[in-house]
């Protein structure tokens, strides 16, 4: 009976994350409330306030949740305890294009939800919460070492968001593509246009750097 009972919060925690995440991405933080979240969920109001204390903390518990699945994620292709500076330099630059090439494959091959990538355009933007995914602070600390400064200087923190915006823009807008707007979904041929994209962009970021 404890057992069933259990397993019933944690589908119901489930269901409230997904509609949340849906909700929160369609209207924004200060757009939705909690019982209009609950009732699409089709979950007790009070399962909010017992998993994440309330509306604020239900809206981290999104951000926190793919933070810790990019971490994750990242470890299945990365030795995250190397620190990028002990690398030699084209080991730094060869493992910056592995990350990138699996984060297009996260982004673009149904790792992502489009309801999650949406609250995440929305997040970056919002000055209720603070972006600070462990992943994205890795990557910032290659691209640091990989350009000899520091990783708070702030063409490193420019050089990785623009890295990023590269990687997301074709999700971002896809209206410059009308053949994109005709399919469901990104192929693996689009994927790796993509990623050749990305690279080629480091590449010119690299030899501009010398």
């Amino acid at each position: 009976m404890q057992k069933n009972k259990k397993e019933e919060k944690e589908k119901s925690k489930e269901r409230i994350l997904k509609s949340a995440t849906k909700l929160f991405a369609c209207k924004g933080y200060n757009g939705v409330g909690i019982r209009e979240i609950c009732k699409d969920a089709n979950a007790n109001i009070c399962m909010v306030s017992y998993f994440w204390g309330g509306k604020e903390g239900l809206y981290k518990g999104i951000i926190e949740n793919l933070s810790d699945w990019q971490m994750e994620y990242i470890k299945q292709f990365v030795d995250v305890s190397i620190e990028p500076s002990d690398l030699p330099k084209d080991e730094q630059i060869k493992l910056l294009c592995e990350i990138t090439d699996n984060f297009v494959e996260a982004l673009y091959g149904g790792y992502i939800s489009d309801d999650l990538f949406r609250f995440l355009l929305r997040a970056q933007q919002s000055h209720n919460i603070q972006l600070s995914a462990t992943a994205i602070v890795y990557m910032r600390k290659l691209i640091a070492a990989v350009f000899d400064k520091d990783i708070d200087d702030k063409d490193i923190i420019f050089k990785t968001v623009f890295i990023i915006s590269q990687i997301n823009s074709p999700k971002v807008l896809p209206a410059f593509s009308l053949d994109l707007l005709k399919q469901k979904s990104f192929t693996q041929d689009d994927k790796e246009i993509i990623k050749k994209n990305v690279r080629l962009y480091i590449d010119t970021l690299i030899k501009e750097g010398k």
